[in-house]
């Protein structure tokens, strides 16, 4: 078998488990907490590869040398106008 058949049957058995679980949740009234985990945890699953993208891949990513160049800009001091007090009055108009 190759790898692709496996993963489709792997993926149309996990899909049939799960609409098994909501359909007895929705429809059995003795239903129990092993038809919600699995809806559960399947809902949580469905989530997840939208938000896990290979670094390399992932629109808007910064390299890694980037991030070491912010921080040690932001190790440096600042050259911001210091602010006024408050007691220093208020400046020409």
């Amino acid at each position: 078998m190759s790898v692709r058949v496996v993963r489709w049957a792997a993926a149309l058995g996990l899909g049939a488990l799960w609409w098994w679980a909501v359909l007895r949740l929705a429809l059995v009234p003795d239903a129990g907490v092993l038809e919600g985990a699995v809806a559960a945890g399947g809902w949580g699953l469905s989530l997840l590869p939208v938000h896990c993208v290979p670094k390399t891949r992932a629109a808007g990513a910064v390299d890694a040398r980037r991030w070491g160049e912010a921080w040690r800009a932001a190790a440096r001091p600042t050259t911001a106008w210091p602010h006024r007090r408050s007691d220093a009055g208020s400046g020409p108009s």
